[in-house]
């Protein structure tokens, strides 16, 4: 067990999460899947498929945001990156059931994953599946990748960073010095044993998680190909915004290069 479960504290969950509970129906390019990830509880994963051939994105979103989100989005991963893309929701989010809690991130990542990579084979599709994480989402993506370094073809951080601890730290929240510390230990351990291609995307001006997380990570990451695609101008919710092309290329060149 992961010692995330450290920070599931009534006053941390509190002021972490930001689970929005809107739903959209899905566009054309798109259907829905749900995976039971524990009794009664079903996960909402939005397929945007545009190519059996293409290599397919696993995407775990930030926080405050929800698959539908990226019905917008999902077709220049398609037009741009040449990549399918696919969206987990956490616990709470979207059409998900639950309530979300680290501890969750988790566990339900690699059930979440199992899920996915069987409905890719089901459909036909390419067994080329890369993961990435938003922010919150970059939990259960290094989760994923030190976990299946021979399924997972590659990782993709974007506005993330190495611990959830940086977020009670910044909000001030009261964690035992010990439980940080032992979570902190656990997640640099992980990071420098994921040794498959990594890239960090990250805004220079992200006031919400610092570009030294982003600096963090790629120093730790035990990847002997790592690429690190520094926004510039860009804050915590605008990466895309600030240099739309160059963010497209970026994962393109990864992805495919």
């Amino acid at each position: 067990m992961s010692y995330y479960h450290l920070l599931d504290l009534p006053h941390v969950l509190q002021y972490s999460f930001y689970p929005q509970q809107e739903w959209g129906p899905c566009p054309d390019y798109a259907s829905d899947l749900f995976v039971e990830v524990d009794a009664g509880i079903r996960i909402s994963c939005r397929f945007f498929s545009a190519d059996p051939k293409f290599p397919t994105v696993l995407f775990f979103h930030g926080n405050g945001e929800i698959a539908c989100d990226y019905d917008m989005i999902a077709p220049y991963f398609f037009s741009r990156s040449k990549a399918n893309l696919i969206v987990a929701e956490f616990r709470g989010y979207g059409a998900s059931d639950g309530k979300p809690t680290f501890a969750g991130l988790i566990a339900d990542a690699h059930k979440i994953f199992q899920a996915v990579s069987a409905e890719l084979s089901n459909r036909g599709f390419l067994d080329d599946i890369w993961v990435m994480g938003r922010s919150m989402g970059s939990i259960p993506a290094l989760e994923l990748a030190k976990s299946y370094p021979k399924e997972i073809r590659g990782l993709i951080i974007e506005s993330g960073f190495p611990s959830a601890t940086r977020i009670a730290k910044r909000l001030g929240l009261p964690v035992p010095e010990a439980d940080i510390r032992l979570i902190e230990d656990e997640c640099i351990k992980k990071i420098r044993s994921i040794t498959m291609p990594a890239l960090i995307i990250h805004g220079d001006c992200d006031t919400l998680v610092a570009i030294s997380e982003a600096y963090t990570l790629d120093k730790e990451l035990g990847s002997a190909e790592k690429r690190l695609f520094i926004v510039q101008g860009a804050d915590h919710n605008s990466v895309i915004t600030s240099d739309f092309s160059g963010y497209f290329q970026a994962i393109s060149d990864f992805i495919h290069g």
